[in-house]
């Protein structure tokens, strides 16, 4: 059973998470420049067995795909073009920042760390990956 890697895809930075060999833990992975994604997601896949990619895709309260869409769009298409074997799974990403702000807080980070984009990237990621789990467990 391969690994399965969430992508919080943005417009500067990218945020990571990924699970262990048997699919049980999502746990943060890194946040990285957007830009050197392509170059990343090549270096790890060779590293790693990874079965699944999921990926973050926001929409609005009326379940309407949001504005930030139009970026991750290109993204989603170039990913099957150059993994077409990869299995790709797209999930709602509504609420993941506010939560991962909230999880900073209730783990009791100060307000300087909390500042840190790339990190509420990184626990988005996770937060998003974790949804995933539960709802692959719930499906069973």
């Amino acid at each position: 059973m391969g690994r399965i890697l969430a992508i919080d895809y943005g417009r500067k930075r990218t945020g990571l998470a990924i699970t262990d060999p048997g699919q049980i833990i999502a746990t943060r992975l890194t946040t990285i420049s957007t830009h050197t994604i392509w170059d990343f997601l090549k270096e790890y896949f060779q590293k790693e067995d990874v079965e699944t990619v999921v990926i973050g895709y926001p929409k609005q309260m009326n379940n309407e795909a949001s504005e930030s869409v139009r970026y991750i769009n290109p993204f989603l298409k170039r990913f099957q073009k150059i993994y077409p074997d990869m299995k790709l799974e797209i999930v709602d990403e509504r609420f993941t920042s506010k939560m991962a702000f909230q999880t900073m807080i209730d783990g009791g980070l100060k307000k300087q760390k909390r500042r840190d984009k790339a990190l509420v990237d990184a626990i988005s990621a996770t937060i998003i990956l974790q949804g995933y789990l539960e709802q692959k467990r719930n499906r069973i």
